[in-house]
């Protein structure tokens, strides 16, 4: 009995003694200083989670709410999102409302973070569709509004971490050093173009920026801004006769929408859909040509100069 009484003595004091060494290793560890010391931020989209991660670099715990791929017009958010946004120290993201159920639980009593919208730091041009006029979210089309984004994001940086205000002033200064060059070379790259395929097609209006900044018309889109619109059969039909009259070479799907109709747009216009779909609302999962911001840039000019018969020369990163 006695031996018993002490054999069950020493796995309590064993289990004890484990359960205070993973205490104290738990408080040491060095995840667990970073998770207490560096500032929370959170980024909606994939866009603004990539411009962040190279700005803020190592300084900052960075969580991005949509995946590459995902489409912020339509996300629905879990149970994640929403603590990971009741946690931040930080909020960025887009508005204009492209993300409408994340901004919806950004602005709500329980998020207490700073909150910045990245996007509406640039003057939104207007849609005048269905009577009336909508913002569109889609800024980052033109390399010149990343650049104003960028400086967005390293001003709500430094204001929630002054210490380490160098760290993001340098990271900044690269980014946009990259970006201004990117913008002189997208326009050289569609100047290519002959004048006469300088028309753009798309699943969704979202390449309006892109195409006013180096030289593009907007000639039709299958659906507006929201990708949460349907398309009747009559949409199809007058964008099919629009491509047709307009004698464009090529139209264009998107890696973030279901391309079935704008297959049939490309087939009752008689015109190839091209093999290369463009990045809008994301840029690309890892490892793909469109994993970043600007590679994201980089790849969609490619796409579309190649399918309008323009010469692609490669960007230098």
């Amino acid at each position: 009995m006695m031996t018993r009484i002490l054999g069950k003595k020493v796995r309590k004091w064993t289990i004890a003694i484990v359960a205070i060494g993973v205490v104290l290793n738990g408080c040491n560890s060095p995840n667990a200083e970073e998770e207490s010391t560096r500032p929370r931020v959170v980024a909606t989209s994939t866009i603004i989670a990539d411009l962040t991660a190279k700005v803020g670099g190592d300084e900052i715990e960075l969580t991005g709410i949509l995946k590459a791929g995902e489409d912020p017009h339509i996300y629905e958010p879990v149970p994640q999102d929403t603590i990971a946004l009741e946690r931040a120290d930080l909020i960025l993201y887009n508005g204009y409302n492209l993300e409408p159920a994340l901004i919806r639980i950004v602005q709500g009593t329980g998020v207490k973070a700073t909150k910045i919208a990245v996007g509406e730091k640039v003057k939104a041009l207007t849609n005048t569709n269905y009577g009336q006029n909508v913002r569109d979210p889609h800024v980052w089309g033109d390399a010149e509004n990343g650049i104003v984004m960028v400086e967005a994001i390293r001003d709500a940086l430094i204001e929630l971490s002054p210490s380490d205000r160098e760290v993001f002033e340098e990271n900044a200064e690269k980014l946009q050093a990259s970006l201004q060059r990117l913008d002189a070379w997208i326009g050289e790259q569609i100047a290519t173009i002959p004048p006469e395929n300088r028309k753009l097609v798309t699943t969704h209006d979202a390449f309006e920026y892109y195409a006013r900044a180096y030289g593009l018309e907007v000639t039709g889109t299958l659906i507006g801004m929201s990708t949460e619109e349907q398309p009747s059969a009559q949409t199809v039909k007058t964008l099919s006769d629009d491509i047709k009259a307009a004698g464009i070479p090529a139209i264009f799907a998107e890696t973030t929408i279901n391309p079935t109709l704008i297959k049939t747009v490309a087939q009752e216009a008689g015109v190839k859909l091209s093999d290369r779909q463009l990045y809008s609302d994301s840029i690309g999962v890892m490892g793909s040509e469109g994993d970043s911001y600007l590679k994201m840039l980089i790849a969609n000019t490619h796409t579309i100069v190649e399918a309008l018969g323009g010469q692609y020369i490669s960007f230098d990163e």
